[in-house]
C-alpha cells in the first residue's frame, strides 16, 4: 500500500523554494507544525539539513521540546542542534524573542512561514502604516521556503508521517497583535468579503514585492550623496534611494518622515536634518554626508530639528 505522507510531500515540494538538492541549510524548527513541515521537506528536497530549536525559557515545557525537535531530525535524516537565548517576560516580547531566535539560528536561516503567516504580516504591516516594502510582505526563497503552503496542509502532513507537533499555547494569547490578527480580524474579513482572503493577499504581496524590486533596481543608479541628483529624481526613486543609504545609520529603519526631511537637505530647503538619535545627515558644497551629530548640534536629537539656509 503507498505511504499517504510520501504522496502528500511531493504533492507540497513542487510549491516550495528550497535550493538546490545539495545546498546546505539551515532551519529553524520549534517543533510546531510548520517548522516540522519545513523539515520533513526540506530533508526531501535534497537538502543538507541541520535543524535548530531555540528555548526562549518563557514556558515550563519549552526545554522538553527540543526532544520533538531531535527525535524528527533523527528520523528524517538532518542534523540537530539545540540553542538557549533566555527572554525575560515584558514590552515587546514577540519582537526580543525574533531578535534573540534569529540572532542563534544565524543568518540565512529557513523559516517555516506559510501564506497564512505571510497574509497576517501584510495586515499588521498595513496597521503601522508601512509603506510598499511592508506591503510586500515575505519575500519567497530559501529563507521562507514553505511560504506558498496552507498551514493547513503542514497539519495534514505531519498527520500523514504521525509527527506530533509541539502546541505552542502563545499563539493564542489575545495580548499579542498577531493572534487577534490570525483569530479576528482575517476570519472577520473573510467572512465580509464572502470568500477566504488569505490567497488574495498572498498575491497582493507578491505583485508588490515584484514592484519593490523594479523601484530599486531603478534607485541603484542615483547617488544619494549627489544632492542635485537626488533633488532631480522622481519621487518614488529618491526615497527609495534615501532609505537604502540611510539604513545602516541607526538601529532602525528610517521613517517616511526622516526620508523627507533628508531630500529636504537635497533641494537646499535646509542644511542639514536629524535621521535618528545622535545621526544628522549635512549637505556642503552640494555633497550629502551622514554621521554623528557632533558639536554643531546644541539641541535635542528628539526634536528631529532641520538646519534652515540663511535667506
Amino acid at each position: 500500500m503507498p505511504d499517504p505522507g510520501e504522496g502528500l510531500v511531493d504533492d507540497l515540494l513542487g510549491r516550495c523554494t528550497f535550493p538546490p538538492s545539495g545546498s546546505t541549510l539551515v532551519c529553524a524548527v520549534s517543533g510546531g507544525a510548520d517548522s516540522l513541515a519545513l523539515l520533513v521537506l526540506a530533508c526531501a528536497a535534497g537538502t543538507e539539513v541541520t535543524a535548530v530549536h531555540v528555548d526562549h525559557g518563557l514556558r515550563p515545557e519549552s526545554a522538553t521540546e527540543a526532544v520533538v525537535v531531535a527525535s524528527a531530525a533523527r528520523r528524517f535524516g538532518a542534523g540537530f542542534r539545540a540553542e538557549t537565548a533566555l527572554v525575560g517576560h515584558g514590552p515587546n516580547l514577540e519582537a526580543r524573542a525574533r531578535a534573540a531566535r534569529r540572532a542563534a539560528v544565524g543568518p540565512g536561516a529557513a523559516t517555516g512561514h506559510t501564506m497564512d503567516d505571510q497574509a497576517e504580516t501584510v495586515v499588521l504591516n498595513l496597521l503601522r502604516g508601512a509603506g510598499l516594502d511592508g506591503l510586500a510582505g515575505m519575500r519567497p526563497g530559501s529563507g521562507h521556503p514553505i511560504l506558498a503552503l496552507r498551514r493547513s496542509e503542514t497539519r495534514a502532513l505531519c498527520h500523514a508521517l504521525g509527527l506530533e507537533a509541539v502546541a505552542d499555547p502563545s499563539n493564542n494569547d489575545p495580548r499579542f497583535r498577531r493572534n487577534r490578527v490570525r483569530h479576528e480580524l482575517l476570519p472577520l474579513c473573510s467572512d465580509v468579503a464572502g470568500r477566504d482572503v488569505v490567497p488574495i493577499l498572498a498575491r497582493q504581496a507578491a505583485l508588490l514585492g515584484t514592484e519593490a524590486r523594479l523601484l530599486d533596481e531603478l534607485a541603484a543608479g542615483i547617488d544619494p550623496a549627489d544632492g542635485r541628483a537626488l533633488a532631480a529624481a522622481p519621487a518614488s526613486l529618491a526615497r527609495r534611494a534615501t532609505r537604502r543609504w540611510l539604513r545602516g545609520a541607526g538601529p532602525h529603519p528610517p521613517d517616511l518622515a526622516a526620508v523627507e526631511r533628508v531630500l529636504g537637505v537635497a533641494r537646499g530647503d535646509a542644511r542639514a536634518t536629524d535621521v535618528a538619535p545622535g545621526i544628522r545627515v549635512r549637505r556642503s558644497h552640494g555633497r550629502l554626508s551622514v554621521g554623528p551629530v557632533g558639536d554643531d548640534s546644541a539641541d535635542s536629537m528628539g526634536n528631529h530639528r532641520a538646519d534652515p539656509v540663511e535667506r
